[in-house]
């Protein structure tokens, strides 16, 4: 017999449902079967499978241990994930963590062999014992916002389900303010809002920009203000207000200020005369985070703003140029 007692990142859902996380490779008739004959029991009573979950439930499988292994697939024990120690922590508590991500990184897997910053937070997890693999089996740590995997900067990741689900839905109806931070070709000395609708082409993974609405097209609103500028660059400080694919690149080269690294959106031959700094990806970085009023247990988060260091090559960036106007401001966003 094995029993495992419901902690409170696996409350509130289904009993069938977390069986199904729990024996992944179980067939669901096998489960519902076990759960008639008693061979599965919830707080040592015959259960159908619909009981709602409470922090502190007792599961008990009254199967053999090689039976259990076999639908689990051993996935608490096989599975391995990658601790890398200079992960940089903006913020922790007891639900979330807040990440600056560096460019380069994917935010989740795109194929099975990637490894994401996904995998390096449950990695860190397990490493301080926040979590245990066998934890793993009925809930997993994620991320609440993606970067593209060239964009660095600040990703909000779950640590408890609480954390996951508050923030999930902070993301979705846009009650947090985003801001980045980038380079962009020529001179732009006006705070503007911009709007507009994106249609993305799933085949070349980019998106196109126009005024005027389309089928399959989704509205975008892009607001920005220049923290310095000179005659050819301007560093911006981007809110991003609706946040869909590439929306920063291809919005701001759709008005003529392409940022500055980016070959997919931006101007090539400008491009190029930035590469001795070692620039081969777009200047973009997910710099500031506002929180609004949160509800319990993300509460000590609210009206707090967090900032993530931008990176070397963009650091090195705003302090050797020579800008016309906002300097201070420029070397302010530094520190």
């Amino acid at each position: 017999m094995r029993e495992t007692i419901i902690k409170e990142n696996e409350s509130g859902q289904r009993l069938d449902k977390y069986l199904k996380k729990y024996l992944p490779q179980a067939p669901g008739s096998f489960i519902y079967k076990m759960l008639r004959k008693k061979n599965i029991t919830l707080n040592g009573k015959k259960a159908a499978g619909q009981e709602k979950l409470n922090t502190g439930d007792s599961i008990k499988f009254f199967l053999a241990e090689e039976t259990i292994d076999k639908f689990t697939g051993n996935a608490a024990a096989s599975e391995s994930y990658p601790v890398k120690k200079d992960l940089e922590i903006i913020y922790e508590d007891d639900n979330i963590l807040l990440i600056n991500k560096p460019a380069g990184m994917l935010s989740q897997k795109a194929k099975k062999e990637d490894v994401s910053l996904v995998e390096y937070v449950i990695g860190y997890l397990l490493s301080n014992g926040s979590v245990t693999k066998e934890e793993l089996l009925t809930f997993h740590p994620g991320i609440c916002n993606r970067l593209d995997r060239n964009t660095s900067g600040m990703v909000v990741a779950g640590k408890s389900l609480a954390g996951l689900q508050i923030m999930g839905e902070a993301f979705k109806e846009r009650t947090l303010a985003k801001y980045y931070l980038c380079l962009v070709k020529g001179c732009i000395k006006e705070t503007s809002y911009i709007r507009g609708y994106l249609k993305k082409d799933e085949k070349t993974n980019k998106v196109m920009i126009s005024r005027k609405m389309s089928e399959g097209a989704a509205a975008i609103e892009t607001e920005y203000e220049p923290v310095a500028y000179q005659k050819e660059l301007t560093l911006l400080k981007v809110h991003l207000i609706t946040g869909r694919t590439h929306q920063i690149r291809a919005h701001l080269a759709s008005i003529g200020h392409p940022l500055m690294g980016d070959y997919k959106y931006g101007n090539i031959s400008w491009n190029h005369q930035y590469e001795t700094y070692g620039v081969k990806t777009q200047m973009l970085h997910s710099y500031e985070l506002h929180f609004p009023q949160m509800p319990k247990p993300l509460e000590n988060l609210s009206k707090n703003v967090f900032q993530a260091r931008v990176p070397g090559k963009f650091y090195r960036l705003i302090k050797e140029t020579a800008w016309e106007h906002g300097t201070q401001e420029a070397l302010e966003v530094l520190h």
